[in-house]
């Protein structure tokens, strides 16, 4: 029984690792990051397929963790998809490496590994990078920015070739 427990617990801490080549920003403030993020471009992955105008908001929790809502338009079905989690720090409050679950007991790594001077960006990955997001605070992106950021990204070695640019509109609100 012991050992299974071991196991167990080896399985879940291993899901909020941090992959080779890759370091979540140290000096982070969680202030300055809550509120809305619009996202520009993402990997491919089932949770998020066919959505347009996707955000994330991030908020604090009564219990000083940080509350997550995702939502995005699927306009195949002509409906907003919204997803509630919930975020805590793996190491420190300083550090840009959160654990985020949707799903109960089931944590898995958000990695912040770029950010920008004014949290006006944001590169976030996975314990694999099988999940890459650039995020910003406003629906749009300067070209050359997002030039740079894809750059970088393809040089840790994600597969940029293989982005999803998001449709953003300029009221993405519910209707």
């Amino acid at each position: 029984m012991r050992s299974l427990f071991i196991v167990i617990c080896i399985m879940l801490s291993s899901c909020v690792g941090v992959p080779e080549n890759i370091q979540p920003v140290s000096k982070f403030s969680l202030d300055r990051y809550l509120g809305t993020w619009y996202e520009i471009a993402r990997l491919d992955h089932s949770f998020e397929r066919g959505l347009e105008q996707v955000t994330a908001d991030y908020s604090l929790r009564e219990d000083g963790g940080v509350k997550v809502i995702n939502r995005g338009f699927n306009s195949a079905d002509k409906e907003w998809s919204t997803a509630e989690g919930k975020a805590h720090f793996v190491k420190d409050s300083n550090t840009g490496h959160l654990k985020v679950s949707f799903f109960g007991p089931f944590y898995a790594s958000y990695i912040i590994f770029d950010l920008g001077k004014n949290y006006e960006y944001s590169l976030v990955t996975s314990k694999d990078k099988s999940y890459l997001w650039l995020l910003s605070r406003t629906p749009t992106l300067n070209s050359e920015l997002q030039k740079t950021l894809i750059d970088r990204m393809q040089n840790l070695g994600f597969s940029t070739k293989d982005l999803i640019f998001v449709t953003q509109t300029k009221n993405n609100t519910a209707e």
